[in-house]
Formats: structure tokens, C-alpha cells, sequence
């Protein structure tokens, strides 16, 4: 389970009010699309959920707890730009994470467990599409190669929630649609809750379960600094998306379990399961 709940919080930079007053839940196996204009505060919002930086006020719970305030293996996450590291082969790049959380010290596996990694490495570069690019250094990969690679190593710690910030945004468009259509299989084939930053509303409805969109209701220049963004459209996607299969799935429209939000009409909350 990886359920969001985020209660009254507010994110204050010394005079200047970035986030003010979110209130909402985000269940568990949902695919949440941030949306709204540049510097409404959605990278903030998702760096608060990642731990690298906390609330002024209020608090964000995950599964009923307080979020750990440092990033760990249950959050994984990928930016636009990739982060991944240029000395290192693809496989070692995925096989990195692994090695610093069970050898700390020399950031390196020995024996059976760097088999084991490896392993488990090779695995997750055959399931993001780069089987036999193992060996290939990150200035020999394509763009939406080194995207791929930044998804694999984020899912090697088998994380409850991946934070996604315009991870395709620098893609040219072929490249883009095959990458969202990777990140739709993975949401279906792994036990993750999706929170995805992105300007692109055609990528929002494509991928998402629910859309939230921050906005500033007070615009004006001289009201910028002292009221910050918050919610102001709360979409949940009509029928709903249910993760767990190869591809989205419907659930029967008479199930009373799906008659969430219609097209058009904010939903409280999140209608997959």
C-alpha cells in the first residue's frame, strides 16, 4: 500500500508564498498528473514528496505515517534531464543502487549478491527496452535511451511511489510516445502510485487516472509573493484506468465500485483500485 494523504500544507520561502492550503489523498496504484503554469509550485509539491524538502505547515502521510523527510528507496524518481552517471556502463548504472545499499561502505558487491544484482540489473534494462546495450557507456545512448535507463535504475529499489518530474519532456515526439507507453506498462505491470509532473495536457489524459491542477487564484503582480498556488481543478479520468494489466482496463460501467467523475467534472478523490 502507498497512500498519499497531504493535510493542509503550505510551503513558504522567507517572504514568498509558494503552496498554500492543499488538502487531498492520493490512493494507492494511481497514476496522479500534475498540471498548471511554469512556477505554480508542482516541482516543489513533488520535491516535499520526495523528501528533499519539507512543509512550512501541515503534514503529508504515506499509508497513515509521516513521510520520512529524506528521500529513501520506497520514493523513486526521474527528471527531465538524466541522471544518470557518464563513467559508468548502463548495467553498472542500474546495478549502482543496489551495490551502495548493501555495501555502504565500498559501494560494491562481492560474490553471490553482486551476481544477484547483476542479475537483477540485466532484468530491469531487458524490461525498459535495452537489451544488449548492457556494455554501451551513456554518451553512446539516444535520448529517450538514457530515459530509459533513468526509469531502471528509479525501479531497482522496487519503490511504493515514482515521482516523475517532465521526465519526456526534452523527447522528440516519436521518441516521447514510446517512452509513455513504456511508463503505462510499468504502472500496469508494478505494485508503484504515480505522481508525474508535466505541461503537456495531451500527456495528462493519455496517462493519468486523475488530474490535479495548481494554480495561482490571485495573479496580480503585487499579490505574487503573498499568496501562493493551490488546486483548482481536481479531474478524475472518465472510465477509470485500473493498473494491472498490459494494458488499461475499463471496469464494467454498472459497477458501482467505478461511478466516479464523469468527463469534465472534478472528482474528490481517486476512482482506481
Amino acid at each position: 500500500m502507498s497512500v498519499i494523504t497531504v493535510e493542509d500544507v503550505w510551503k513558504e520561502y522567507g517572504d514568498q508564498i509558494v503552496l498554500e492550503d492543499l488538502s487531498f489523498t492520493i490512493e494507492n496504484r494511481a497514476f496522479v498528473m500534475l498540471v498548471g503554469p511554469s512556477g505554480c509550485g508542482k516541482t516543489t509539491f513533488l520535491r516535499m514528496l520526495l523528501g528533499e524538502t519539507s512543509p512550512t505547515r501541515g503534514r503529508i502521510l504515506v499509508d497513515g505515517r509521516p513521510l520520512v523527510a529524506e528521500p529513501d528507496s520506497d520514493r523513486g524518481v526521474v527528471f527531465q534531464s538524466y541522471s544518470v552517471f557518464p563513467h559508468l556502463t548502463a548495467l553498472h548504472n542500474v546495478m549502482l543502487g543496489a551495490e551502495f545499499a548493501g555495501a555502504p561502505v565500498l559501494g560494491r558487491l562481492f560474490g553471490a549478491k553482486r551476481r544477484a544484482a547483476e542479475e537483477e540489473a540485466r532484468d530491469l534494462l531487458a524490461r525498459v527496452g535495452l537489451a544488449g546495450a548492457e556494455d554501451k557507456y551513456p554518451a553512446a545512448l539516444s535520448g529517450g535511451m538514457q530515459q530509459r535507463l533513468a526509469l531502471a535504475q528509479a525501479l531497482l529499489r522496487r519503490p511504493k511511489i515514482l515521482l516523475l518530474d517532465e521526465p519526456f519532456g526534452a523527447l522528440d515526439p516519436g521518441i516521447r510516445a514510446e517512452i509513455q507507453g513504456l511508463m503505462r506498462t510499468i504502472w500496469n505491470d508494478t505494485d508503484l502510485t504515480v505522481v508525474m509532473v508535466t505541461h503537456d495536457m495531451s500527456e495528462a489524459f493519455k496517462l493519468g487516472t486523475r488530474i490535479l491542477a495548481f494554480e495561482r487564484r490571485r495573479d496580480r503582480p503585487e499579490e505574487k509573493q503573498r499568496y501562493g498556488a493551490s488546486i483548482t481543478k481536481d479531474i478524475a479520468i472518465w472510465p477509470p484506468r485500473v493498473a494491472g494489466g498490459s494494458h488499461f482496463t475499463r471496469p464494467d460501467r454498472d459497477d458501482p465500485a467505478t461511478t466516479g467523475a464523469r468527463p469534465g467534472r472534478p472528482g474528490p478523490s481517486d476512482t482506481s483500485r
